[in-house]
């Protein structure tokens, strides 16, 4: 029989635990060099020391008592804290509460400042403002390498102060998670670890040995049982997403509120010629008045063949080129019209 594939979910723990607060010491790996005078392992009771004052803990509260908790790191000064937005998507509505431990156990009451579902990142503002306590200074997540030593830490089950170690196992990995919603949040070029991520890691940072953050730990996969439900702890398959995304989507956040990902102004369905087989294009279902799509010559019944590159087959892929690009940058389509093949620019637009 055949095995039953992964299953993608967000490690966030679906209560506090009693344990919130408690710190899992002594972690010690202990560090070599190779032949190029590289590290193969992160001193982490060193990257600990210096990380550890920059990573909150957070709990959100709902009034029936019912909550979640994950994890975040002071990016910016007066308190700004990069999370995931799953962590505290309770809190985006305002019927749950936030509440940040420092490394120290000391807490503060904090508020959403801005959340994206499609990249799954959040910031929030610690009410006290994080006075005093260091800002986590940000990576080069270009530059990580498989086979890269990391250093993970967070609140795994709620154990505030709890440090993994591992190496970067894969780069450029694409990670749909679907919400209950039926929505689907997207982790871009993330960066695969096998340091080990759990439940309330979410939304904690990813570090170099330097204690720099490349990523923001956000998903984990396990195997399912036979009957195809996942679930459990870590096996070594934890997602992290680079900086060189969270980054400017914080910017977006802190600024603005919000995150205007720019509009390809098309709806699309898949379609096959033969509904055995994948589908083999994506129909124009709609197009919006003066957007990118009508100024590029795109109608309804037009079925686009390739965009950006890829083989369009999936609808998800517009939300993709969406994703990747930024207002104004010019995206190839190749589309048929009545049996014949064409091509267009299609310029995106920031949203209206």
């Amino acid at each position: 029989m055949p095995r039953p594939a992964p299953r993608w979910w967000w490690p966030t723990s679906v209560a506090i635990a009693a344990v919130v607060g408690c710190a899992v010491g002594g972690l010690i790996v202990m560090a070599s060099e190779d032949q190029d005078d590289e590290p193969t392992a992160c001193m982490a009771t060193t990257v600990a020391r210096e990380v550890l004052p920059s990573v909150v803990t957070i709990a959100v509260t709902e009034p029936t008592g019912a909550g979640g908790n994950g994890t975040g790191a002071l990016v910016r000064a007066d308190g700004y804290i990069l999370t995931n937005e799953h962590v505290i998507d309770a809190a985006v509505s305002g019927r749950a509460a936030i509440t940040v431990r420092y490394s120290d156990g000391r807490t503060s009451p904090a508020t959403v400042v801005g959340a994206d579902f499609t990249t799954d990142l959040a910031v929030i503002k610690a009410e006290d403002g994080a006075e005093g306590r260091p800002l986590l200074p940000t990576g080069d997540s270009d530059g990580v390498r498989v086979g890269q030593p990391v250093v993970a830490l967070g609140a795994p089950l709620g154990l505030s102060n709890t440090v993994t170690a591992g190496i970067v196992s894969a780069l450029g990995r694409y990670v749909p998670i679907p919400a209950d919603t039926g929505r689907v949040a997207h982790l871009l070029d993330a960066l695969q670890t096998d340091a080990a991520i759990n439940p309330g890691n979410s939304g904690g940072p990813l570090v170099d040995c330097d204690g720099a953050q490349v990523g923001v730990n956000s998903a984990i996969s396990t195997v399912p049982n036979s009957e195809g439900v996942g679930g459990g702890g870590s096996v070594g398959l934890g997602f992290a997403i680079p900086m060189s995304i969270a980054t400017p989507i914080a910017d977006q956040l802190i600024e603005r509120g919000r995150v205007d990902h720019p509009v390809l102004g098309l709806a699309a369905r898949a379609v096959t010629e033969d509904p055995t087989r994948p589908p083999t294009g994506l129909a124009v279902t709609a197009v919006v008045p003066g957007g990118p799509a009508e100024d590029a010559g795109l109608r309804v019944g037009d079925v686009i063949t390739e965009i950006d590159g890829q083989a369009a087959d999936d609808t998800e892929q517009l939300v993709l080129v969406s994703l990747r690009h930024e207002a104004g940058d010019t995206v190839p389509v190749s589309y048929t019209r009545d049996g014949e093949s064409r091509t267009a620019e299609l310029t995106l637009a920031a949203p209206r």
